[in-house]
């Protein structure tokens, strides 16, 4: 989520401890997270195919051992009767002691379970995973997560997911989780007692994005999200650092941080380790003839730097200065999310596929649709706001009334690169639907190009991450009304509540539920709802 703001005044975001990480019941997790030995991180899969998938686990020797043997087993039942595949592969502090394989001669639409043995004989816990089907597929079900930050709360989302029997695949889309130090996002006044992150630092060598993974993985919720069902991920800014680009990013100092680049191929090495992902930059996943999943990378590797519109607040004239800007280098067509290579490999990819599959589900880290600040958006903030608050909402006001967009983070701030992704899913004549996060809050957005449809957006709310309700007391509906009358592309919004959307995906129909749990301040997986929105095959626009 982007806030035009110095970092160091008004970041939202931030916990687990060393020695204090969390079970059910709000207990102390075992000390083996940090200093154990054995399989300290319980196992996950992803990148799953026809006849394959990616295993994961992790396993610590007792003793110094340099590189170990691990063992995999899959059976088509959890009690290992029979069997059918596995393989070896081999670990060690090299790569913090994960561990992945990629399993074959698998069948199609298939649940397997399957563990790890240890160099010592122990077994892992066992998972569960289910291969991608083929041919005409009639349903299928995705979770879609994003924005999960250990000190906002609990992640009850990922347990009430975990629970359900009506999804085949977990989908993240980014911020799995998050850099700053304790205190820092989100405040201490905001952080929920015993929910603690390490380093209390914040993170910026290998040792701190090891750490910091480990302390996540911990968490119980989210072990058992990824120990049920195979997971797709993408990683977004703050796997890295807030507001990350190709050479830099919003919370890097390289006087007292160091080589960006070396940070960035730091947290990117620790991510893979920890990840049951492959070390592709982006990928398709083809579920049968119902559909293709697309993951994208839009944060490191391309991505230009943002546009920073602050310091035109600052001239002799800012409207003036805001006009410009408009006109000129917010237009530049050179200014990608990207990168020409992935541009083309997904323009030509989106082809190929539309002809042989229903629909085409992108999974991008931010929102592409268009939203910008309500003339009237003031009204939202309390007497006595923060000066800060009131100087962003004045800013973004100000923008908006000249046409530009709320956020540069997002696809807004690099319009001709959003001309030009919306451009080839319509010349591929594709059913798009696009799978976003970031925000903190949801979104469906009907996509426009050329005056024509594009494609619709399902943009996903956090799993703990603060949304709008952080700074503004005003009722939610009346901040949601208030966005979605300022802005056309947008149908509907929630500012206030956490969870996760549950994507159904059926020849002709595609809907999605806004999952809102009741609370994130205790674990509780009691629902305050849930809102549903569909586009029909061929319309490329919601349903009324």
């Amino acid at each position: 989520m982007t806030i035009q703001i110095d970092r160091r005044s008004i970041v939202l975001g931030g916990g687990f401890g060393l020695a204090a990480l969390l079970m059910p019941g709000g207990g102390a997790l075992a000390a083996g997270m940090f200093g154990g030995s054995g399989f300290t991180h319980n196992v996950a899969s992803g990148e799953p195919g026809a006849d394959s998938m990616l295993l994961w686990t992790r396993f610590v020797p007792a003793t110094g051992q340099g590189v170990i043997r691990l063992d995999v087993e899959v059976a088509l039942d959890p009690d290992f009767a029979k069997v059918i595949s596995g393989g070896t592969t081999r670990t060690g502090a090299y790569r913090d002691w994960t561990a992945k394989i990629t399993v074959d001669g698998l069948a199609p639409g298939t649940a397997y379970w399957y563990r790890f043995v240890g160099p010592d004989g122990s077994k892992s816990p066992t998972g569960r995973t289910k291969t991608l089907p083929i041919g005409n597929v009639k349903r299928f079900g995705l979770g879609v997560f994003s924005c999960s930050n250990v000190p906002f709360g609990y992640f009850n989302a990922y347990a009430h997911a975990a629970a359900r029997e009506d999804m085949d695949l977990w989908f993240h889309v980014g911020d799995y989780l998050y850099e700053y130090h304790r205190g820092g996002y989100p405040s201490e006044g905001q952080s929920v007692a015993n929910r603690l992150i390490e380093p209390a630092r914040e993170i910026n060598d290998l040792g701190d994005y090891r750490m910091r993974y480990a302390s996540y993985r911990a968490d119980p919720d989210l072990q058992k999200l990824h120990q049920m069902k195979p997971m797709v991920a993408l990683w977004d800014d703050h796997e890295s650092a807030n507001d990350s680009w190709e050479g830099g990013a919003e919370n890097h100092t390289p006087e007292t941080e160091g080589l960006w680049n070396v940070r960035r191929a730091m947290a990117v090495q620790a991510y893979r380790e920890w990840m049951p992902v492959s070390d592709e930059p982006w990928k398709t996943y083809d579920i049968g003839t119902l559909a293709t999943l697309y993951r994208t990378e839009t944060r490191l590797l391309a991505r230009t730097q943002q546009p920073d519109v602050a310091p035109l607040f600052r001239e002799a004239d800012p409207t003036a200065a805001l006009k410009a800007f408009r006109d000129g280098p917010w237009m530049d067509p050179s200014a990608t999310m990207m990168g020409s290579t992935q541009e083309s490999w997904l323009a030509h990819a989106l082809k190929a596929n539309a002809r042989t599959s229903a629909w085409q589900l992108v999974g991008i880290g931010t929102n592409v649709g268009l939203t910008s600040v309500p003339a009237n958006a003031m009204d939202w903030l309390t007497p006595d706001a923060d000066t800060r608050a009131k100087a962003f909402v004045e800013a973004g006001m100000a923008a908006s009334k000249l046409g530009l967009p709320m956020s540069f983070d997002n696809w807004g701030g690099y319009p001709a690169a959003r001309a030009r992704l919306l451009k080839s899913a319509q010349v591929a004549d594709a059913d798009l639907v696009l799978l976003t996060g970031d925000s903190h809050n949801a979104w469906a957005f009907g996509l426009m190009q050329d005056g024509k449809p594009a494609g619709v957006e399902f943009g996903g709310h956090s799993v703990t991450s603060a949304g709008f309700e952080g700074f503004t007391k005003t009722d939610p509906k009346v901040v949601a009304k208030g966005l979605v009358d300022a802005n056309a592309e947008l149908k509907w919004a929630d500012t206030s509540q956490r969870g996760y959307m549950m994507m159904e995906v059926t020849p002709q129909r595609v809907s999605g539920d806004w999952v809102f749990l009741q609370t994130i301040k205790t674990q509780n997986l009691a629902l305050a709802g849930t809102h549903r929105m569909s586009v029909d095959r061929g319309r490329r626009a919601f349903s009324a």
